[in-house]
């Protein structure tokens, strides 16, 4: 189908295989390359359209965002322009962030301006609650464990996103990474409105979302801390299926009225409450200080042991030279706890359904913006204990997941005889699959991140869509197995056998590749076979 922009258009669906508009005539290539085939969404100034690109081989998806302002006087339309520009500027500027759309294209045609963007294929966080319902409080405390480091990177570029909210973030299917989207209302640090009129339009159009927008944001004076407000609202979202509208405000305060909602922790709490904070000053003003706060719960119940631990006797004197307080006293273990704390990655990239349970995967991104030496360091604040391993024999997998049960995350399923078993979807992180034989068994869309699959049988076995992130796949039988569209990034592949697997578009490293033992009959992620 090709769709008509033209915004009088009285039928805007036309066959695919036209150039003009059967109904109004207008042109339906736009730049002679790209043909809208669906509309997503429309606001009061603009609307946004999945199209193709028929410039370029396999006519890929992208989306228009078309810049449509309701009035046409001059000062209105250099405000429409203005903003357009700004946001182009951004995207031009953060895009090259994974976790970012990218800018394609940008132009203006007939007093419209229109943007191309990267397409992202997945569910937002708002239809997630939806469909699957609210999180838990682990599963929230992952979600600002992936998206803190995409919000510290664009603070980080002097941009203030100013519309965080679950309906602008998309679980990316390809990956299943956070992406952070629609940066029409973005403000730049340094910029002021110059005039009362740019005031008021601005207030009129790119203010963000009522109830996720902070009050400072409101009166047009946003700074960082205004996204780490809307940030706090999209939790309570994301743990009660409420949007601000459905919730009370504290009449004397102006404050949301939340706690009654959730049953979280009191530290989780304390956490939520000073994101939400109404005065800018006692708000955390980075994101780096909620990763501080967050990273400190697991110490707490043993910090608040030893602050009640009877007086000892006195100790012996310390000798010259002995630096640092007495280990034994509250602050000493306080600071010695702090100082255990792990340093934080960029972690993103988790899969949708493990979102609302334990904790899960914490990959780092390189291209997020770590200072220092963190880079590739695990940091994991949920306060959950790590689990012991489970033992389960090859029956009772299977009836366990014959009855509806998916998680098998850090279980001991070494040696089983699972041939042709259909496990796909199963959640095996980080659990001990050495020397398994699932010879031809269905594992399409399972989850095997941090797994030990040394020396296992996986020959023809289906795993397309599989996540294997850091999984030990040394010595493994992978010949002829489908592994198109896997997660092998950072997999050991030492000598994993893949003569004959199909690989085409699975995410690995040449480098990867080259560990492991391939032949001719070998599908390289290109699609083609023997030739990188």
């Amino acid at each position: 189908m090709s769709y008509c922009l033209n915004p009088a258009c009285p039928n805007p669906q036309n066959p695919s295989d036209v150039n003009v508009c059967q109904a109004c005539g207008a042109g339906l290539l736009l730049r002679d390359r790209y043909r809208v085939i669906q509309a997503l969404g429309q606001g009061g100034f603009g609307a946004t359209f999945l199209a193709i690109d028929e410039s370029l081989p396999g006519h890929p998806n992208c989306v228009i965002k078309q810049l449509r302002p309701n009035a046409t006087a001059p000062h209105m339309m250099q405000m429409a322009r203005e903003l357009f520009e700004r946001e182009a500027q951004t995207l031009g500027r953060i895009g090259n962030h994974p976790q970012v759309p990218r800018l394609l294209d940008y132009f203006e045609a007939n007093q419209e301006f229109y943007l191309v963007q990267e397409f992202v294929s997945g569910s937002t966080l708002q239809q997630e609650v939806k469909r699957s319902g609210p999180f838990t409080e682990a599963g929230t405390k992952q979600f600002l464990s992936e998206i803190l480091p995409v919000l510290e990177y664009i603070h980080s570029n002097r941009v203030i996103h100013r519309d965080i909210k679950p309906a602008n973030m998309i679980r990316r299917l390809q990956d299943c990474k956070l992406v952070l989207i629609d940066f029409g209302a973005v403000k730049y640090q340094s910029q002021q409105p110059t005039s009362s009129s740019d005031q008021t339009a601005l207030t009129a159009y790119a203010i963000g979302t009522p109830g996720f927008a902070p009050p400072e944001q409101m009166a047009m004076r946003p700074v960082p801390a205004s996204d780490i407000y809307a940030l706090g609202v999209t939790c309570i979202y994301l743990l009660t299926g409420k949007s601000p509208k459905d919730l009370d405000y504290d009449p004397t305060t102006g404050e949301l009225v939340w706690e009654k909602h959730v049953h979280i922790s009191d530290h989780f709490k304390s956490v939520l409450r000073k994101m939400l904070e109404v005065s800018v000053r006692h708000r955390y003003q980075t994101a780096d200080e909620i990763f501080r706060a967050l990273d400190l719960e697991p110490y707490l119940d043993s910090l608040a042991n030893s602050m009640v631990t009877a007086p000892r006797a006195p100790q012996p004197q310390r000798r010259t030279g002995d630096t640092g307080g007495n280990p034994a006293s509250p602050a000493a273990r306080a600071a010695m706890a702090i100082r255990s704390r792990q340093i934080r990655p960029d972690v993103s990239g988790i899969q949708s359904g493990l979102t609302r349970g334990r904790p899960h995967d914490l990959r780092t991104s390189h291209s997020s913006p770590l200072r220092g030496n963190s880079a590739g360091k695990r940091r994991d604040f949920t306060g959950e204990k790590p689990r012991q391993p489970t033992r389960l024999d090859a029956e009772g997998l299977q009836s366990y997941y014959s009855k509806g049960k998916r998680d098998f995350a850090s279980h001991d399923l070494s040696s089983l005889h699972l041939p042709k078993a259909n496990l796909s979807g199963a959640n095996f992180h980080q659990s001990n699959l050495s020397g398994i034989n699932l010879q031809g068994a269905n594992l399409a869309n399972a989850d095997f991140g941090r797994a030990n699959l040394q020396r296992a049988n996986l020959r023809d076995a289906s795993m397309t869509r599989a996540y294997m992130s850091n999984a030990d796949l040394e010595g493994a039988d992978l010949r002829g197995t489908d592994l198109s569209a896997a997660y092998l990034l950072n997999a050991n592949l030492r000598g994993a056998n893949l003569c004959g697997a199909n690989l085409t578009g699975a995410k690995l490293t040449e480098e990867q590749l080259a560990m492991a033992r391939t032949n001719w009959m070998t599908v390289r992620p290109s699609g083609k076979r023997g030739v990188w």
